[in-house]
Parts: structure tokens; C-alpha cells; sequence
């Protein structure tokens, strides 16, 4: 397999039925937003020991290139046909996890800063780009409209990774570190 085509060397590529469009297209930087995110759990991943948090991190993973693959279809040539409930399963999985997560962790009634530890740093940096590819994906459906459950499947995962992040200071023993406003409303 070549690595380079030399096909989007004058700012054009293909979206998945062959349709060339702009670098600038919106589902570029969605699907691109979505792929720096999976690139990101890869580093959190690589910074942790918890098996079974692997494993959930891993699902996610593939559900991300899932999501990928249907932001890169150009559905106007070819439908992307994705197995049923992919990702209103994953959600459920998401959601249960982080209920799990947050019945172990003492109230929160102020806001954190990222950090605490390199694990939930790790999970805030993942946590943000969810965030920034959400709303890459709402500008897209703008002009390309994207399924429903796609879209919250990228709002948990914020959620998500906040929830992790905590996890992982509190199970340190670490304190978490809490803004200190200086802002008068």
C-alpha cells in the first residue's frame, strides 16, 4: 500500500464514493476532529494500567473510525450503512459507566482544573477535543446532516472523560484541584 497518492496535493481530496471535495470542507474537519480524538484515548491509553477501562476506551476507539467512516461518506453517491443500534449501544455503555464512575465520587459542587494527576490530564485533553469535534460535527450537519445518535455519542464521550479524569485523582489519592474564581457577576 502507498502512503502517499499524491492526490490532495492541491488542497482536493476524496470522501469515501469518490467525491472530491475542499481541505476546507466541513466534514474534514469533523471527521479529522473525530480522528485526533481516537489519537488522543491511544495516548491516554498508553499512560494507564485498568483493564477493564482499556477495554471500554478500546470499544470506543473503533466506534470513533465507525464515526469516521460515516462522516467521510459522501452521501449523496453512497449511503454508509452502519449495523443497527452501533452507536445507541455504546451510548448505553457510556452512560452506565459513567454512573458507575460517579457513585464512587464525593459530591462536586465547584469546577475543576484540568490536571490532578498524568491520567486525568490525559483524560481533559481527550475530553476537549470530544467537545471541539461535537461542534465540528453540529457546523457539518448544518450542510450534511448526521444521524442523531452520532451526535450524542460525542457529547457522552465529554462527559465521559470528565467523570475518568476524576476517577483517576481521587483512586490516587490525589486531591482534586478546584477553580478559585476571581470573576463578580
Amino acid at each position: 500500500m502507498k502512503i502517499y497518492t499524491k492526490t490532495g496535493d492541491k488542497g482536493q481530496t476524496s470522501l469515501i464514493g469518490g467525491t472530491r471535495v475542499s481541505k476546507a470542507d466541513p466534514r474534514l474537519d469533523a471527521y479529522g476532529t473525530v480522528d485526533e480524538l481516537n489519537a488522543t484515548i491511544g495516548f491516554l491509553m498508553a499512560g494507564i494500567s485498568d483493564n477493564a477501562t482499556i477495554k471500554l476506551l478500546l470499544e470506543i476507539q473503533s466506534r470513533l473510525f465507525d464515526l469516521g467512516a460515516a462522516l467521510a461518506t459522501d452521501n449523496a453517491s453512497l449511503e454508509t450503512r452502519i449495523e443497527e443500534n452501533t452507536f445507541q449501544s455504546i451510548i448505553q455503555i457510556i452512560e452506565k459507566e459513567i454512573d458507575s464512575i460517579v457513585s464512587e465520587l464525593p459530591p462536586l459542587n465547584r469546577f475543576v482544573l484540568p490536571g490532578g494527576n498524568e491520567a486525568a490530564a490525559r483524560c481533559h485533553l481527550c475530553r476537549t477535543i470530544a467537545r471541539r469535534a461535537e461542534r465540528r460535527m453540529w457546523e457539518s450537519n448544518a450542510l450534511y446532516p448526521i444521524a442523531d445518535d452520532c451526535l450524542v455519542f460525542v457529547n457522552r464521550l465529554s462527559d465521559f472523560f470528565f467523570v475518568l479524569a476524576r476517577k483517576f485523582v481521587n483512586a490516587s489519592g490525589n486531591q482534586e484541584i478546584f477553580w478559585e474564581s476571581h470573576c463578580r457577576y
